[in-house]
């Protein structure tokens, strides 16, 4: 399938098109300025021809003062500009930024496993800032050349129009030379675009694991990695360097050989009478003025062109399936008793390759459902599925009998509390981590919370206490008391469907057993779903289903699988054991 690319009309439409009277202001103030340009040059050719000629210090006077209130014009609608358009470039950019973050927190589970998080971070921030061409500096180049280079052909052609049209051989060159360019550009700087991503991606990965790097003695294998990234980008900006110098070096020879052959005209044409030398200065000093633009044109078609690339990114992202888009999820959950029922659920990360082959059990509300099995058994995908992380390739889930495919996913998930193995803090302080999925919770009800987990064992002895600042993903704190923080979370935000991943593996023993306590009180009243490698954990729950190779092999309680003899038998005699 050929890549969608966003077209100059497209981005038009959707980027300058809604702010059109800002640009419409800009415009008018490019206008004005450009007029204002061309005031130096008209002069020019009265100073000598008719100032200097006839020793008129009146009309000097005037022209003098018209450059000077031309230049002062130029100043006013230059801060204008700036004030407008690039101003509003900046604001597009963080609008968009804020657009493509959202979007980007709306897509599946399955979006965020396959792409790693420094690429995403490099094109919500990366990628959008092309508007800034589009409203701003390349907008301001590009109709203020056109202006510029359309009054001045003008202006030229009044003068002199063999000499005018002869100019134009040349710059018809250097334009089929410029459209060729930037075809084999553009395709350079969207690759550019995937490469800083996947640089960024790989920085961000191993500066998140600078323990692990350290601890095996990987920096040299690393800082190989990164520099063979960037050397890719390094060829890549080389390619455009050289696409962009090309163009540059071809309309400096081209344009060039327009202005030498104006001196030759000019000059015979003045010997021969038929040119005044302030016509000469002023055609002179016109063909710079459209001249210019022309060659400033490698410049903003190479600025458009990276900006529309960075776009077409942009839009690839924004036009992707948002999780909340796959099925017609309309039904609304303004409360939940708790039932879940999976009725024959298969699932398959990669097409042909089941993970879970037609899962069928029910959880009643209130119960407790542990998960056991090997390692790749399908447990943490079960667990998904409650979750509404991920959907079903067949069968079905239900809440309360409702199709969990058709629930809307913000009215269920705000009756949901997920406790991970390696559960995600943010950077700041304990508090704020515990107020995560309740920020307006009163002081009362987070104490309630950190009393639960039994977090205040460990914060009174802080001199902070709660306010104590953690570190980046909770680096100063041990895993058992970063494991009790995101227990104080879940407790704080008192879903009624528990996720338990391994919620107990960072402690020890000591820690463990505080939790236990402070567990048995969360999941009260809660449909719960425990996973556990440490089946000491899950002797009290009302179902335990015994997950191998995507099958239920075993079901029942703690005592039935125990005098079945099976294989939870073998796995819990063996812990017991070690």
């Amino acid at each position: 399938m050929a890549e969608k690319k966003v077209s100059i009309l497209t981005a038009f439409k959707t980027i300058i098109w809604p702010k059109r009277k800002l640009v419409f202001i800009g415009l008018l103030l490019i206008a004005v300025s450009k007029s204002a340009s061309f005031v130096a040059p008209i002069a020019s050719k009265y100073l000598i021809d008719d100032v200097i000629v006839n020793k008129d210090l009146d009309m000097l006077k005037y022209l003098v003062g018209g450059v000077m209130l031309a230049i002062f014009v130029q100043a006013v609608t230059s801060f204008l500009l700036t004030r407008i358009l690039s101003v509003q470039a900046q604001y597009l950019i963080s609008e968009l930024r804020a657009q493509v973050q959202k979007k980007v927190l709306a897509l599946p589970i399955r979006f965020f496993d396959n792409t790693k998080s420094g690429a995403l971070v490099s094109r919500i921030m990366s990628d959008v800032e092309g508007v800034r061409n589009l409203v701003g500096t390349g907008l301001v180049q590009l109709v203020g050349g056109v202006i510029t280079a359309v009054v001045s052909l003008i202006l030229l052609l009044d003068i002199d129009v063999f000499m005018t049209l002869f100019t134009f051989i040349p710059l018809i060159i250097f334009a089929i030379i410029a459209l060729k360019a930037f075809k084999i550009i553009r395709p350079i700087f969207r690759d550019r675009g995937k490469i800083n991503a996947e640089v960024k991606g790989r920085l961000t990965e191993t500066l998140g694991g600078i323990r692990v790097i350290k601890g095996f003695n990987a920096e040299q294998q690393e800082k190989e990695v990164f520099e063979g990234g960037v050397d890719r980008l390094y060829q890549n900006v080389k390619k455009s360097l050289t696409t962009t110098a090309f163009m540059t070096s071809s309309s400096t020879f081209l344009l060039g050989v327009a202005t030498t052959s104006v001196m030759g005209f000019g000059g015979y044409k003045i010997i021969e009478g038929a040119l005044t030398i302030g016509q000469f200065v002023e055609f002179t000093v016109l063909l710079g003025l459209m001249i210019a633009p022309i060659v400033q044109m490698s410049n903003i078609g190479s600025q458009l062109t990276e900006a529309l690339a960075g776009l077409d990114r942009t839009e690839e992202l924004m036009n992707m399936e948002e999780e909340s888009q796959v099925g017609e999820r309309t039904l609304q959950l303004d409360t939940i008793v708790g039932n879940m029922r999976f009725s024959k659920v298969s699932f398959s990360y990669e097409e042909d390759k089941e993970v879970l082959h037609n899962i069928s059990f029910d959880v009643k509300s209130g119960e407790v459902i542990a998960l056991v099995g090997s390692s790749g058994s399908g447990k943490s995908t079960i667990a998904g599925l409650a979750a509404s992380f991920l959907n079903p390739d067949s069968g079905m889930i239900t809440i309360d009998g409702k199709d969990l495919s058709k629930v809307d996913l913000k009215s269920f998930r705000q009756h949901l509390g997920v406790v991970l193995q390696d559960d995600f803090l943010f950077e700041g302080t304990i508090r704020e981590n515990i107020l995560f999925p309740r920020p307006d919770a009163n002081e009362r009800q987070l104490n309630q919370a950190v009393k639960a987990a039994y977090v205040d064992e460990f914060t009174d002895r802080f001199e902070e206490g709660l306010d104590t600042l953690i570190g980046e993903r909770g680096v100063k704190l041990s895993g058992g008391q970063r494991q009790r923080i995101a227990i104080a979370r879940a407790v704080l935000a008192d879903p009624k469907i528990l996720i338990l991943d391994e919620a107990t593996s960072s402690l020890d023993t000591e820690s463990e057993a505080l939790i236990q306590k402070s567990l048995a009180e969360l999941t009260k009243g809660r449909t719960t779903f425990v996973i556990a490698h440490r089946l000491s954990t899950i002797r009290k729950a009302d179902q335990i289903l015994v997950i191998e190779e995507g099958h239920i092999k075993e079901q029942g309680t703690h005592d039935e699988l125990i005098a079945a003899q099976g294989r939870y038998y073998n796995l819990f005699t063996y812990q017991a054991r070690i």
